[in-house]
């Protein structure tokens, strides 16, 4: 047995286990750890199915973003678990949890039943897709998919993230309304998360425009260079140097809105050149496309950071 093959049972006994433990947890914030830890290991899977795209997403979607949302989540429910006041749910009992485990192990057990012992290929359209690539001037498959081919699909993505920004922001208090989220500029008293917040931030911003730039025609692209730019505005509100902007300034509703616009306007004038919504002229596709991702990239950075700051808790 070669090291390789030693290295993905591993990682797959990780997973499991890992996966196991999560729904064990007791309390919330230990749940939520783990959870970030499973969405690293599930990043390092994809990189051993060569799925770059998806394992880069996972790692700074799924397991950095959302990550930092359910922490926020978990110490605001700190509190309430530490009370356990007298009418509060009680925890599902013993026999309960067994039969959801039974019956989430069968579940998997036929998804890779599915997948191991299929009789022939699996239907694709890859080839298809590969095909029609040099028209749009995108080397990466993912983008050329994900911006082209399902376009539509993309665009009710980032609207998804806008409406979920505002339901985050009707959560507040009538006379917070227009005002700053989180609470007040925590003091810096960190020196090692002060020293991050000082020197990651520009190489954060470089790194999340050549995630950009290189995703035409590498594993990259608008989500992935968003959550960088993202963690780094969070990582210096983390350690006390700014505060999230008020909600009511133009320029941060420009920012969050921009991004579905800009996507919208070029989808229409598919109407007027080529031949349809979100369809994309041969000889300039690709300006096109990378002007699009670069403003999405801006929206998405905005979004997921006032997703994690959360509702405004301080008067305009």
């Amino acid at each position: 047995m070669s090291l390789a093959v030693l290295a993905d049972a591993a990682l797959v006994l990780l997973v499991l286990g890992l996966a196991l433990w999560i729904n064990a947890a007791s309390r919330a914030f230990p749940a939520v750890v783990g959870y970030v830890a499973f969405g690293l290991l599930l990043a390092l899977a994809w990189l051993r199915l060569s799925a770059g795209d998806v394992a880069m997403t996972e790692a700074a979607v799924g397991s950095g973003v959302t990550g930092a949302v359910l922490i926020a989540a978990s110490v605001r429910l700190r509190a309430a678990e530490t009370e356990a006041p007298p009418l509060a749910a009680a925890p599902p009992a013993l026999p309960l949890r067994l039969l959801a485990l039974l019956l989430s192990g069968l579940v998997t057990a036929a998804l890779a039943g599915l997948v191991l012992w299929t009789t022939g290929p699996a239907p694709s359209l890859a080839d298809q897709a590969v095909q029609h690539l040099p028209g749009l001037g995108m080397g990466n498959a993912v983008t050329g998919v994900l911006i082209a081919y399902r376009a539509l699909d993309t665009l009710l993505e980032k609207v998804v993230l806008l409406l979920a920004l505002m339901g985050i922001w009707s959560l507040a208090k009538d006379r917070y309304w227009g005002g700053i989220p989180g609470p007040s500029r925590i003091q810096p008293t960190n020196g090692a998360l002060i020293l991050l917040a000082r020197l990651l931030p520009p190489i954060g911003i470089v790194v999340a425009v050549y995630i950009l730039w290189v995703g035409a025609a590498e594993p990259g692209g608008a989500f992935q260079g968003g959550a960088i730019l993202a963690a780094m505005w969070l990582l210096v509100m983390l350690a006390g140097l700014r505060d999230a902007p008020a909600i009511s300034r133009p320029w941060v509703r420009l920012c969050v809105t921009v991004g579905p616009a800009a996507f919208i306007a070029v989808g229409l004038t598919g109407f007027a050149l080529p031949n349809g919504f979100l369809s994309y002229p041969d000889s300039i596709a690709k300006p096109l496309i990378i002007a699009v991702e670069s403003v999405l990239t801006l929206s998405i950075a905005v979004i997921l950071g006032l997703l994690v700051a959360g509702p405004p808790e301080q008067e305009p």
